[in-house]
């Protein structure tokens, strides 16, 4: 194993208990971005198509109860409601990489963090220079990573790609994703309502006393949760940041004395991991990703507007320098080093890719410049545009490595000593 005072590592594989469990994360995550891109293919097509005023009706479609202000639309369902699930097990994800991964260590930490501040900054800052005169409220879409579309992205570019590749794309995100929660609660809260948000600390104390005495039950655990999620919607704080709140108060460790198995953090993960994959996500897609295109003439309308030029180069452009300059002047002061056999081609293969944008992007999009307004159809075509642009630049970049990564894989799973621990990792 590494010496723990040795330089920390761009693009270390970590230890084999983490890289085994991102591994397991990953399948899962891949599986949902594949059901993302059927979701807004499905949209996109609808929304051009003879259709289309059906497809507008049902995003439109209002349910829930009045007298609790939560008669909304479907679309506004998905936003607030789903993508709740999926901060949820985004805040499962990152407390857990900070309490018990390898991110513990603030040495293995400073990487990935850097590469997320400066993916986020950079962005923020082109599209900032672009729309000086103009439609600053965008300024936070092009700053997100859709983790799912991007490891869909690495599924078709091949299997072989290194432990390393895909464990920092993955701890990069988690970042990005606090991040982009950060921002939306700062940055996109409207209005505040203090009596609501102050109620909704009551049922979150309930939920954190009861999962910190590890209750699993869901008939105490789910009332609890949507009245917290209620009462945060209701105070215009986006409700999204009730799943994160949620996810802060279950434990990461298991309790002393207690024998192995999963702690309550990891149990959750496993349940909702793929509700959040395979439902929730998919579905934001199918209610959002749909916009009216208008032809040849639309498209080329949309593509040079101040808004949506300002999200592609963030996406395209800003997102692979952020992350590089990042990652270089961590580098550059702490004397890290690259894993064997990766190189700094790797590293802007990565970070091109992580400038693929989508369901947080779309979501700010609509926090911005809300639902079905002209400047939100831009952002969706922008988005969706400077994301195939930064999934295809990353696949020619990641797949030219092909043959470096094919031996690293096979390198990474020869076990002499049959201990079912793969060698490298017990240098």
């Amino acid at each position: 194993m590494s010496n723990p005072q040795s330089p920390p590592r761009v693009l270390g594989r970590g230890s084999w208990a983490e890289a085994s469990r991102i591994a397991e994360v990953l399948r899962k995550e891949t599986i949902g971005g594949a059901l993302l891109l059927i979701g807004a293919a499905v949209a996109l097509i609808w929304a051009n198509s003879p259709w289309a005023h059906r497809y507008e009706a049902m995003t439109a479609l209002t349910i829930g109860p009045h007298s609790l202000h939560l008669d909304l639309s479907l679309a506004t369902w998905a936003a607030d409601g789903l993508l709740a699930i999926f901060f949820f097990v985004a805040g499962l994800e990152l407390k857990r990489e900070f309490v018990a991964g390898d991110l513990r260590d603030p040495r293995r930490a400073a990487v990935p963090v850097a590469a997320a501040i400066g993916g986020v900054l950079v962005p923020a800052l082109l599209y900032v220079v672009v729309n000086s005169g103009g439609a600053l409220k965008g300024w936070a879409v092009p700053t997100a990573t859709d983790i799912a579309f991007a490891l869909a992205v690495l599924a078709v570019i091949g299997r072989h790609l290194p432990t390393a590749l895909r464990t920092f794309l993955l701890t990069l995100a988690v970042v990005d994703d606090l991040l982009a929660i950060v921002i939306i609660a700062v940055f996109y809260t409207a209005h505040l309502s203090l009596l609501p948000l102050l109620a909704a600390a009551v049922p979150l104390g309930l939920f954190a006393l009861l999962v910190q005495r590890r209750v699993r039950s869901w008939w105490l655990l789910l009332p609890l949760a949507f009245a917290t999620w209620a009462l945060v919607h209701a105070s215009g704080v986006h409700a999204t940041v009730a799943g994160v709140l949620l996810a802060f108060a279950v434990p990461v460790l298991r309790s002393r004395g207690t024998g192995p198995g999963l702690g309550l953090a990891e149990h959750f993960e496993h349940r909702f991991r793929p509700i959040s994959a395979g439902v929730a996500v998919p579905v934001f897609a199918l209610m959002s990703a749909g916009v009216a295109i208008g032809g040849l003439d639309g498209l080329a309308q949309a593509l040079t507007d101040p808004i949506a030029v300002g999200i592609m180069l963030g996406l395209v452009v800003g997102k692979p320098i952020g992350i590089l300059l990042a990652t270089w002047l961590v580098a550059r002061f702490t004397r890290a080093r690259l894993d064997s056999g990766l190189a700094w081609i790797d590293v802007t293969g990565l970070a091109v890719l992580a400038g693929i944008g989508f369901t947080v992007s779309l979501l700010i999009g609509e926090l911005a410049f809300g639902i079905d307004s002209d400047a939100d159809d831009r952002v969706k075509i922008a988005v969706l545009a400077g994301s195939l642009i930064a999934a295809a630049l990353a696949m020619i970049i990641l797949r030219a490595r092909n043959r470096v990564y094919r031996q690293i894989y096979e390198a990474e799973r020869v076990d002499r000593d049959h201990d079912d621990v793969p060698d490298v990792y017990q240098k």
